[in-house]
């Protein structure tokens, strides 16, 4: 007997990560932030199937990325090699699911099967809201006579920024006077007698983690450190300011530092970070805390804002510390005057630190190993 996930209504949608046209790895949690419908409607070449895109496709009005926007799952190669669907922007795009790991995930197919037993389809729409938990479930009927009622829920959902009923804050700390101004100009001096050079970031390839650079997702130029007594003295200011709430709010108790590192976002280069996680690859799943430390003001946009949580960016007095999970979806606007000054570490725990030594066996191109500290 076929059985099937039954996801509901105030439950988490499951991550993923599956190919779209655009994009061969497609991960799915880095949508947040919106609305999001995903229809799993099988093959276009199913009458039911194709009404279903053709009802969304129809309502630009609700489907435009800046409130909604529709994910159609197709479990038919020919969709794709005919090219009766594609993806169309704003608003629409479409998951090829040939290996059906996203419908077996979301109960439109089943995950277990009798042997011999033909897996039937449960055709159905999701709508989730901007982090990412499940809303509304709708199977479809045989006339499709749920569409028109699934149109008018989501015509009437509130702005993204008030999907909860009222404009939510981020659950983020922001500290006051964690650095002294004395601190922040001379790490900026450090930086300018260096000039930084131009960072990647991580991402999981083949089964291993290497650093990437993409201008058009990330750029930035960065200088790591290596004066001890400017490490000392940053370290002392962490653990005691901002660790030790970290402890009182959180109840975690951090006791590594990962990099001392000056990042800065010029308005000349574009710079800019757009929406990721900072803990999901080998080789930075053992962060557990974010550290965001603006050392000049002299500059605008590089607001750092929480998509999930609203539009809202922060842009803080030098000194003042924003801490947060590594696993909330955050990005930095672009810079679009001077020039972005930040101090950016990671803080994460014993248990952390020995997640990060065993994944040295993870690591590839471009990505140091973990000698302990």
């Amino acid at each position: 007997m076929a059985s099937y996930f039954n996801i509901l209504a105030g439950d988490p949608a499951p991550w993923f990560v599956q190919r779209t046209r655009a994009n061969a790895n497609f991960a799915f949690d880095v949508a947040a932030g919106r609305y999001i419908v995903l229809c799993f409607f099988a093959s276009a070449a199913d009458p039911q199937g194709r009404a279903a895109v053709d009802a969304a496709l129809a309502r630009p009005d609700i489907f435009n990325d800046n409130g909604c926007t529709f994910f159609g799952v197709s479990v038919d190669p020919a969709d794709e090699s005919s090219g009766r669907i594609a993806d169309s922007y704003p608003g629409y795009r479409f998951f090829w699911d040939f290996d059906a790991r996203v419908s077996r995930l979301y109960g439109a197919l089943p995950y277990e099967t009798a042997p011999g037993e033909a897996p039937a389809v449960r055709r159905m729409w999701f709508v989730l809201d901007p982090t990412l938990r499940v809303m509304k479930t709708v199977e479809f009927t045989s006339g499709g006579d749920e569409v028109a009622g699934l149109m008018a829920y989501l015509a009437g959902l509130p702005p993204r920024s008030h999907f909860a009923g009222f404009e939510l804050q981020a659950p983020v700390l922001v500290l006051p006077n964690v650095f002294t101004p004395e601190t922040c100009r001379e790490l900026v001096t450090l930086y300018d007698a260096d000039g930084g050079h131009e960072s990647g970031f991580m991402r999981e390839v083949n089964g291993k983690t290497v650093a990437l650079q993409d201008p058009g997702f990330k750029r930035r130029k960065d200088f790591y450190i290596t004066d001890d007594t400017h490490i000392a003295r940053t370290r002392a200011m962490i653990v005691r300011r901002v660790g030790s709430e970290i402890a009182k709010v959180h109840q975690y108790h951090a006791t590594h530092m990962e990099r001392y590192l000056v990042a800065c976002y010029r308005a000349e280069d574009d710079a800019h970070f757009s929406p990721h996680r900072d803990n999901t690859n080998k080789g930075t799943e053992h962060r557990r805390f974010a550290v965001s430390i603006n050392l000049n003001e002299d500059f605008d946009g590089g607001e750092v804002s929480f998509p999930e949580y609203g539009p809202r960016g922060y842009k803080l007095a030098p000194g003042v510390a924003l801490v947060f999970s590594c696993s909330l979806l955050h990005a930095v606007s672009r810079v679009t005057r001077g020039s972005r000054y930040a101090f950016l570490p990671f803080l994460y725990d014993d248990a952390a630190a020995r997640l990060r030594e065993a994944n040295n066996a993870h690591l590839g191109e471009g990505v140091p190993k973990y000698e302990g500290g």
